[in-house]
């Protein structure tokens, strides 16, 4: 089953922490926010708090809210859940006259954002389109191995065997994601030495074992996977791994 809260966690690092990404490789994105400056932040009770920087067609993602043009505040996870899916309308708690960007802008950027992670089979065909959605799937599902590490029950007794250092996940000859492990939290770190690895063999063999069509065992077996260093490390994130499907589902 589900953890609301871990969803929460997800649905704002993983799912919103990736219209950063968003704003840089694509192009009607960028443009949506070429000439704006502004900030939203979202502050979840019992969760997750973070604010998306909007400036001038680049956009970042920090931790907490206290320096937002525009703040969401949610009473629970269970409510910030519901504005991600549709079913709760968010209320500012101040920013009111900043409220247009949020109802045309932003929710222009997470339609966007919604159609390379949610792709039909006919998108797909298109090459650069493919690349797109593959690179955002994968930092989101790099990001949500982070959140459910941290804050799902199952997912904590697997951080719980992982050892202390450095993993790498990474799209040969695209994107890395780099996760740093000490006392059995994870956190999304940068560029280093690292004590394991996973290589997905090319953004092909990454796409289809994102969406399930191929056996990573298999994959493995066959090279398209490479792995490497500290297989234990592996092994668990692989438990936690399996989690993140049904998170994302």
């Amino acid at each position: 089953m589900k953890d609301t809260r871990t969803l929460a966690y997800i649905n704002l690092h993983a799912i919103l922490g990736s219209l950063p990404l968003l704003c840089e490789i694509d192009e009607e994105a960028h443009e949506l926010i070429k000439d704006k400056k502004i900030s939203i932040g979202f502050s979840v009770k019992g969760g997750p708090s973070a604010t998306l920087f909007f400036d001038n067609g680049k956009c970042e993602m920090s931790e907490g809210c206290n320096k937002c043009s525009i703040k969401l505040p949610f009473s629970s996870p269970k409510k910030f859940n519901g504005m991600i899916d549709g079913t709760v309308t968010p209320i500012p708690s101040h920013g009111f006259t900043k409220i247009g960007f949020l109802l045309k802008t932003f929710t222009r950027l997470t339609d966007i954002l919604t159609k390379y992670l949610r792709a039909d089979r006919e998108s797909l065909k298109d090459e650069s389109f493919f690349e797109k959605s593959t690179r955002l799937m994968f930092g989101v599902i790099g990001e949500a191995i982070v959140c459910i590490a941290n804050n799902d029950k199952v997912g904590k007794a697997s951080a719980s065997y992982i050892v202390d250092g450095k993993i790498k996940l990474e799209i040969n000859g695209s994107d890395s994601f780099f996760i740093d492990v000490k006392n059995n939290i994870l956190k999304k770190s940068s560029d280093g030495p690292v004590m394991s690895y996973m290589q997905f063999k090319d953004i092909k063999i990454a796409r289809a074992l994102f969406d399930g069509e191929i056996n990573a065992v298999t994959a493995v077996g066959l090279g398209d996977v490479r792995v490497g260093g500290m297989m234990s490390q592996i092994d668990n994130l692989n438990r936690i791994l399996d989690r993140v499907s049904l998170y994302l589902a």
